[in-house]
């Protein structure tokens, strides 16, 4: 099984690209083929940290996103992860509506995933809702509770939109929150999650307590994704 994954939300700063960071590094450490797409023009995160797996792609021109779905064709057996910018929704259901996305992916038995990743705020949780009202029940919906992003979730749990979502078919996972010092560290030396738990003796290398919270934050993130249709 392959999947053409969009990881968005709609709303900024609520861990798209870490969440795309994650499922790369899902993919490497599961052995599974994928490449990456990284359409946030302001700070290109997934392509800075997975440089050989992503690229940055234009998503406000179709052949630009065409380009994302281009290589199903010859390698059917690859996966595909978008990180999406904030606010992307627009031109992304205008492409896969007028290029009838959805039937040529069932034909190829490709699963389409949309991954709405939120803080817990109501913007993020009204943004989902919008988005089942974009696509219906075509694609496979992944709601993303991102507890680096929040702790408090009940806006969601009780919403509207995650009753649409419900109805749909949605998979409701949590991310869980790594230490912010680490994720600091991290993010500031441009390192793969990879590097992140096995470099011990490089300038960016974390504490040996710093790399067993990597090692647990990742293994509860897999956990998760291992439900998916992925």
């Amino acid at each position: 099984m392959s999947s053409l994954n969009f990881i968005g939300g709609e709303k900024g700063g609520v861990g798209k690209s870490v969440t795309s960071r994650l499922l790369a590094q899902y993919f490497i450490d599961r052995s599974r083929p994928f490449v990456g797409f990284d359409t946030d023009r302001s700070h290109s995160s997934f392509t800075r940290f997975y440089q050989g797996f992503a690229s940055p792609v234009v998503v406000d021109s179709f052949e630009g996103l065409d380009t994302v779905v281009n290589g199903f064709e010859n390698n059917p057996e690859q996966s595909v992860i978008v990180d999406l910018a904030a606010q992307t929704l627009a031109p992304l259901s205008r492409w896969i509506k007028e290029s009838d996305l959805f039937s040529v992916f069932d034909d190829l038995g490709v699963k389409v995933n949309f991954w709405h990743v939120l803080d817990d705020g109501r913007d993020s949780t009204d943004l989902l809702g919008t988005l089942i009202d974009t696509f219906g029940d075509k694609p496979n919906y992944i709601v993303v509770q991102n507890y680096g992003r929040g702790s408090d979730f009940g806006l969601l749990l009780g919403s509207q939109s995650l009753a649409k979502a419900t109805r749909a078919g949605a998979k409701v996972i949590a991310l869980p929150r790594l230490h912010d010092a680490s994720m600091r560290k991290i993010d500031a030396q441009n390192t793969s999650f990879w590097k992140a738990v096995n470099d011990r003796e490089g300038p960016s290398a974390l504490g040996l307590l710093e790399r067993q919270r990597v090692k647990s934050w990742l293994a509860t993130s897999y956990a998760a994704f291992d439900t998916l249709p992925l």
